[in-house]
């Protein structure tokens, strides 16, 4: 690691100076509409273009403060997971959960809900966090903890997606670092031999492992890794140039990666979607690997992608060409299912969709999960996150999201939980009740009574 000490760290003077110029304009956009005006996103679902002011956070990227005594961060909320845990990383240290792609900001997998191989051990990102300063709609700063007088903002953030306030600093738990992870991959032909050894790696003792997951790579073909901070030294991968992490789930039995390759492993392939822009041909990822392999420039070409609708100007050249125009609908889901309901979800899932790889990402919220007025879980139990993101064939006779709508369906069905940061069809009745609208209308009222933000269902659903 070699990074620029100024570019990861600011300092109170001038995060404070900063949240006062945000306070006063947005103070004076009072009754508009607002959005963020950012560089970055890592939403897999398009916003209508609307009349909005833009309140510009991009100056909030950088941590304030890392205390190695009290293992705590001060961290702004716009910063990223590669620069917040590469300052970490400079005191020996580590967030807890840190999503595994380099820029999702630590403010929005909070707002937003973000997971990792070690969720089975302390829960989902906001879990992590102590306390919070958050910009609501009339430029009030209020600092949110779970035991002051704006505990019930502080519950209401996670999966709120910036509709209740901004997040502009949280103070996050931290961990020792090491410097290695060994990791141990074991393979498997049995769904249900598979899901046991998940389940018991996954079992609280001092003996578990510091990390834990699994893919599916077809309904009889699965990989559980599980990996370990060690301090024991010897050759180790890199997966940032020619060879290609989950390639190597099937070929290695043991792999030892420096802690900061580990956590972004999945990053250089996006997992695996690399492979749609040619990323995974030796000769292109030889000539453009440098510049290429990274999630954020797969996401840039996807969005201009999506920009200029490019599938659809395809198959308008198609028709005029008489050639056959193939269908197919995007399908980019995280979904969480508890442990039990497992089995039927996949069965489901290689039945339906069947989108290989699947990531699978075992989750066990923390006690206080109960109280996280979004996106409650039962505190304690264990649930298997399930990520696949790729498109379904479809057909002209089937309706707009009718493989997003399938899964919405069993997810609910199975007592499950779905990310709102891709496509959803909820009906609106439908999605309040999944997602605690009395609370939230609530809550909304109090923080945001002019509706600057808009509200989840519009800005998640609606895509306003």
């Amino acid at each position: 690691m070699n990074r620029n000490l100024p570019d990861l760290f600011d300092s109170w003077e001038s995060y404070r100076q900063t949240c006062r110029e945000l306070s006063h304009a947005l103070a004076g956009l009072a009754g508009n509409q607002v959005r963020l005006a950012k560089k970055t996103s890592n939403l897999f679902r398009t916003r209508t273009e609307a009349e909005a002011e833009r309140l510009d956070v991009r100056r909030l990227r950088r941590v304030i403060e890392i205390d190695p005594e009290r293992r705590i961060a001060e961290v702004e909320g716009m910063t990223t997971f590669e620069d917040f845990t590469d300052a970490a990383l400079l005191k020996g240290l580590r967030p807890p959960v840190v999503p595994e792609l380099k820029t999702i900001t630590i403010g929005g997998a909070v707002s937003g809900v973000g997971i990792e191989a070690s969720s089975f051990r302390y829960g989902l990102v906001h879990e992590t966090v102590e306390e919070m300063e958050i910009l609501c709609g009339d430029g009030t700063l209020r600092i949110c903890r779970p035991d002051n007088e704006n505990a019930d903002l502080f519950h209401a953030i996670p999966n709120s997606y910036g509709t209740l306030g901004y997040i502009l600093r949280l103070r996050v738990k931290l961990l020792p670092a090491g410097p290695f992870v060994r990791l141990t991959h074991r393979r498997f032909f049995d769904l249900t031999q598979f899901l046991s050894e998940l389940e018991a790696a996954c079992a609280r003792s001092p003996q578990a492992p510091d990390f834990v997951e699994g893919v599916a790579f077809a309904p009889d073909d699965f990989v559980m890794t599980t990996a370990r901070l060690t301090y024991e030294r010897g050759p180790v991968s890199n997966y940032k140039g020619m060879q290609i992490y989950y390639q190597s789930l099937r070929c290695l039995t043991e792999d030892l990666l420096t802690m900061r390759d580990f956590l972004w492993r999945w990053d250089p392939d996006w997992f695996w979607c690399s492979r749609s822009f040619g990323m995974q041909n030796p000769l292109l990822r030889r000539l453009l690997g440098r510049w290429m392999l990274r999630s954020s420039s797969y996401w840039k070409i996807q969005s201009w992608y999506r920009k200029w609708a490019i599938e659809e100007r395809v198959n308008a050249v198609r028709k005029v060409l008489h050639l056959p125009v193939e269908r197919f609908e995007p399908v980019i889901q995280d979904v969480e299912v508890p442990m039990e309901k497992s089995p039927e979800f996949l069965e489901f899932y290689f039945r339906e969709i069947n989108i290989r790889p699947c990531w699978i990402c075992p989750i066990r919220p923390l006690d206080a999960a109960g109280r996280w007025t979004l996106y409650s879980m039962e505190p304690g139990a264990l649930y298997l996150n399930f990520g696949f993101w790729g498109s379904v064939r479809s057909s002209s006779d089937k309706a707009p999201g009718h493989f997003n709508r399938n899964v919405e369906r069993i997810v609910q069905k199975l007592g499950g939980r779905k990310s709102l940061y891709s496509q959803s069809f909820f009906p609106e009745d439908e999605f309040w009740r999944m997602y605690n609208g009395a609370a939230y209308q609530k809550i909304k009222s109090k923080f945001d009574p002019q509706g600057a933000f808009g509200n989840l269902y519009q800005k998640t659903v609606l895509r306003h």
